[in-house]
């Protein structure tokens, strides 16, 4: 394929992806939790899935490709912080924003969820409005992030179409 309409492809791939919605995964072991944080995010324009513990959020992420996850920390099977750790670190999985949602309130929880990778996170109960807005502004930089790289992706493309200097 020219170089300039692997250009176009990557273009097109990209305003494909861009067109998408949001995805938001709700990772809680507790049915109610699951539920009233579905009902807050309603008013976002967003897919919603859920997962019930670590292993099954690890999964979700794998076919769902979430671009948020609300994610709790006691769980069992993995807890919220090695599933953050896990994703955090692995390159394909790395950009999803994780905002932890957690009773537990310590500074060590908090600095423990830092270390694990996390971009934010929020002690239960759960206001609603703090949610959604921090949910919104998730989404949005991770818009921009995805931007970004596609912006970059496309300079490299057409860089690679210049001729040499001389």
């Amino acid at each position: 394929m020219p170089k300039s309409t692997a250009a176009q492809a990557k273009a097109s791939a990209a305003a494909t992806t861009a067109a998408r919605k949001s995805r938001v995964l709700i990772a809680d072991d507790n049915e109610p939790n699951r539920e009233l944080l579905e009902v807050y995010l309603a008013e976002i324009d967003c897919e919603i899935a859920t997962a019930v513990d670590g292993r099954d959020t690890l999964e979700r992420v794998a076919e769902f490709h979430p671009d948020v996850i609300l994610l709790d920390v006691m769980m069992p099977k993995l807890s919220g912080f090695e599933v953050c750790q896990r994703l955090k670190g692995d390159p394909a999985t790395s950009p999803i924003m994780i905002l932890m949602v957690t009773a537990l309130g310590e500074l060590g929880d908090i600095e423990r969820a830092v270390e694990a990778g996390t971009d934010d996170f929020l002690s239960k109960p759960v206001n609603k409005v703090e949610l959604v807005k921090r949910v919104e502004n998730m989404l949005k930089l991770r818009h921009v992030s995805d931007e970004l790289e596609r912006l970059r992706s496309y300079i490299s493309s057409m860089d690679d179409d210049l001729p040499p200097r001389p």
